[in-house]
């Protein structure tokens, strides 16, 4: 499956809202589209940071980054009101 270019996501996600707005999202298709694009922005800077990390030598301030953003990415995988009570290792 392609992915889909600025202008076709940008109009999916002003549907999105629509539908959202409306009341007319029964099937939770808005609900899941904006979540999910809201959470995609976080494991983009995760993979952004991890690239930094491999070409920089795997430097301690870029693994501090880098762990940070898959923190950030990890709690915004969360169902509202859950909460992270896995141990982590850092």
């Amino acid at each position: 499956m392609g992915k889909p270019t600025k202008e076709e996501l940008e109009t999916a996600l002003i549907h999105a809202a629509l539908l959202r707005e409306q009341g007319e999202d029964i099937y939770y298709m808005g609900k899941s589209l904006l979540n999910l694009n809201h959470r995609m922005k976080f494991y983009e800077d995760v993979l952004a940071k991890a690239d930094l990390y491999l070409h920089s030598g795997e430097g301690a301030n870029e693994h501090a980054e880098l762990t940070l953003a898959i923190e950030r990415a990890r709690k915004a995988s969360l169902v509202a009101g859950q909460e992270d009570d896995d141990a982590r290792p850092w």
